[in-house]
């Protein structure tokens, strides 16, 4: 027998083999992909294959169905090697969303009204009922930069904010040049760093301008500052982040 969904706005429980237990009490973030398959038929195909070894909780189609993959209780297998705020097992403390779009490698087709509006509805549905900061709503890129692009820079995160669920800030205008060289080294890019750490990335403060520093500053910018997506710490990027923080505090 299949079970019922937990969330409402789900249409149906379209089981995933692919889960576990999991080894945090409950979760305390959501993260959020896309697909990056041609169609929503084949990425569901693939989570449902237990050939794959990987789930989420939820897939929300482009016409703004919802199905659900793996009970809220349950460990899905949707982050993989991922860090937030020192956690390591992001699918033990996450609820996973995919979100049907090819992604960038499909070009980054524009995601379609109904389908954020969707997305909007469960995100808020999960929080209330899991008491979930609305900060806490993150990419699947946030919590593994370098390695993951999803839901990438073409994903609304301002209206996702708007609707009541996320975190934001309207971005700085951008103007001048890189604030450092790679592979600078100093105090003023470890602070950077800390400042990166402090919201939530994965990332050791080593003061040295480099490949991961890049990885985590491009991460950022697909989700806070969407509109150049360089890993380049420019004036924007680092008021941008500022801002974010500050918000945190009040």
């Amino acid at each position: 027998m299949t079970a019922a969904p937990d969330s409402p706005l789900a249409a149906r429980f379209v089981p995933s083999p692919n889960f576990g237990e999991r080894r945090i009490g409950r979760p305390n973030c959501l993260i959020l992909h896309y697909t990056g398959m041609p169609t929503g038929e084949a990425a569901l195909d693939w989570l449902t294959d237990p050939a794959s070894e990987v789930s989420s909780h939820y897939f929300v189609w482009e016409d703004g169905r919802i199905d659900q993959l793996v009970a809220e209780g349950a460990r899905a297998w949707h982050a993989g090697k991922a860090l937030w705020k020192g956690e390591s097992d992001l699918n033990s403390a996450s609820i996973g969303v995919e979100i049907v779009n090819p992604g960038h490698d499909g070009g980054s087709p524009p995601f379609p009204d109904r389908q954020i509006a969707a997305t909007i509805a469960l995100a808020r549905d999960c929080l209330s009922r899991w008491n979930i900061p609305p900060e806490r709503v993150l990419a699947h890129s946030d919590v593994a930069p370098g390695r993951k692009r999803d839901p990438g820079e073409a994903f609304p995160w301002r209206r996702l904010w708007e609707g009541g669920a996320g975190h934001w800030v309207e971005p700085a205008p951008i103007s001048g040049e890189a604030l450092f060289r790679h592979d600078e080294e100093g105090p003023p890019v470890r602070a950077l760093q800390a400042m990166l750490a402090l919201y939530g990335y994965g990332l050791e403060l080593t003061g040295v301008y480099d490949r991961r520093t890049r990885a985590v500053i491009e991460a950022f910018q697909r989700h806070f500052r969407p509109e150049r997506a360089d890993g380049e710490a420019d004036a924007s990027t680092v008021a941008t982040l500022k801002a974010l923080i500050e918000g945190l505090a009040k």
